[in-house]
């Protein structure tokens, strides 16, 4: 059986308030890699439909296809900023969807560079059909500040 796999991309900038932590939306259709399981659809596994992608943590989200041991990484670029923290997750069930406790891990505090500021992440965790997950970020700029891409991938190992 091949290993069920979604890789969402996003190529435009996502406004970052600064505080507390976001969940990263991402496109339907084209502006993805791949989704051939179905992971990652304007209709969800529970019938809700996201209807702006732009507006909705909805579409930040994976719905795992099968039961297995997940493999999640990610690629975050921000913007240069006035930043001492920036901040990644990646979190199972982060909107509260389902009867699962929300349950954050690969938790990252990181101080910036000088520059444009580029991360990598993986971890990896079992993951189930019905309980939804999702990358995180957050920063304490004083001001918004924007994804400029990002990457979100789940590769499920059965």
């Amino acid at each position: 059986m091949p290993t069920p796999v979604c890789s969402l991309i996003l190529n435009e900038r996502q406004r970052v308030a600064s505080g507390s932590y976001h969940v990263v939306r991402f496109p339907f259709g084209g502006g993805e890699s791949y989704d051939a399981e179905g992971m990652h659809q304007v209709r969800q596994p529970d019938g809700y439909e996201v209807t702006n992608w732009r507006a909705d943590d909805r579409s930040g989200l994976i719905w795992p296809s099968v039961d297995g041991w997940g493999s999640l990484t990610a690629l975050i670029y921000w913007e240069a900023g006035d930043y001492s923290e920036l901040r990644d997750q990646f979190v199972r069930d982060p909107l509260r969807l389902t009867d699962d406790p929300v349950n954050t891990t690969a938790t990252d505090h990181r101080r910036p560079s000088p520059g444009m500021q580029c991360f990598t992440k993986h971890h990896e965790l079992f993951v189930h059909p019905g309980v939804p997950l999702a990358l995180r970020v957050s920063h304490n700029d004083s001001r918004a500040r924007h994804l400029v891409h990002a990457q979100f991938k789940l590769a499920i190992h059965t």
